[in-house]
């Protein structure tokens, strides 16, 4: 593997001096680069896409090789383990994720198991030949949903504006869901683990839907679960440091908690401040946002004045990965992530000397 000429990413994440605030955005590669929707296109449909290890590199480093951005993160889905699980996932156009088999019945919750990771081995292929394809250049980010965001898609069979079949099961059984959490739990461990061993140089977690959680189930069928897979991760691979993110959205309430979970670094959505926040962390951890991804559509003065107060926020001293507050909207104008990243790049530094 090749030394990383450009690991400020990680630095920044280990809350190491850096020379300016690293960026990087979720979802990079993918719907608005107009070069991902003619791989997507070649590739027939967004699972092909997924399994297809030369495909998934290609679409990885387009993001890269357009932006000077600071990291790369694998291009693969959150579901990629219940649909290994044999939940039957598929993708609907302009409908999102779909479970032919959802866990609505307790005798399909008794079965449920742990996949044979060989099922996911398109995945950590991905990882191997994204990590050669790279050359060092920036560090690969590897990635999993939270067990709590899993079976939220697991129980209700696709997306939900309320969760109303999870949380009618967390309600009257949970039990039921704290088994699925803990087959999650499991999975994800050795699903990460497994990404690290072929060459993710940090991981990240994505509790999409903890935030939408009371206060009290955040703790037990979220945050629970989180920190046993932090605490079962490996945290050195080949003698460097596989930093751990976790995004929670929604997760501002719970920044203390959070930083208490294990993990490297926190992402915060934009309904966060990052000055309260740094202070309620105390610089325990490294944080990790938090632009409003529809300031993107803003003009090239607002996306330059947005990106100044979140740093201008975070302030002087290491330890700000910068980022969006959630995924990138398919209909960004890539022109305005170019401003976006020179912006930050040349407007951190003052607070790097």
């Amino acid at each position: 593997m090749s030394h990383l000429q450009n690991d400020t990413f990680i630095r920044a994440l280990l809350r190491q001096p850096t020379e300016y605030t690293p960026i990087w955005l979720m979802r990079q590669a993918g719907r608005y680069l107009p070069e991902y929707k003619t791989t997507r296109a070649f590739a027939g449909d967004f699972m092909s896409l997924c399994r297809n290890k030369d495909l998934a590199t290609e679409v990885t480093l387009q993001p890269i090789d357009r932006f000077n951005l600071d990291a790369a993160i694998l291009f693969s889905d959150i579901l990629t383990i219940p649909d290994a699980m044999g939940l039957g996932l598929r993708f609907e156009t302009g409908e999102g994720p779909k479970f032919e088999r959802p866990l609505q019945h307790e005798q399909d919750i008794e079965l449920l198991a742990v996949p044979d990771m060989n099922k996911l081995n398109y995945v950590f292929e991905a990882v191997a030949g994204i990590r050669k394809a790279l050359d060092g250049r920036v560090p690969l980010i590897g990635f999993s949903g939270s067990p709590f965001t899993l079976a939220c898609y697991m129980i209700e069979g696709s997306g939900s504006r309320d969760w109303r079949t999870v949380k009618t099961m967390l309600y009257t059984r949970p039990d039921l869901l704290h088994r699925v959490l803990d087959i999650n739990t499991q999975a994800i461990t050795q699903y990460l683990n497994h990404q690290i061993e072929h060459g993710a140089q940090a991981v990240q977690i994505f509790d999409t839907w903890g935030g939408t959680l009371s206060h009290e189930a955040f703790q037990t069928f979220s945050l629970h679960y989180i920190k046993q897979i932090i605490g079962s991760l490996k945290r050195n691979h080949n003698g460097a440091t596989i930093p751990v993110i976790v995004f929670t959205k929604g997760g501002g309430q719970w920044l203390e908690q959070l930083a208490n979970s294990g993990a490297d670094a926190i992402g915060l959505d934009w309904t966060t401040d990052i000055a309260q926040a740094r202070a309620h962390v105390n610089d325990q951890v490294a944080l990790q946002g938090n632009l409003d991804p529809l300031a993107l559509f803003g003009t090239p003065k607002t996306i330059c004045t947005e990106a100044a107060h979140i740093l201008a926020g975070y302030g002087h001293g290491h330890g700000h990965v910068f980022n969006l507050g959630h995924g990138i909207n398919q209909h960004t104008p890539p022109e305005h992530v170019e401003i976006l990243v020179e912006t930050v790049h040349e407007l951190s530094r003052q607070y790097h000397q």
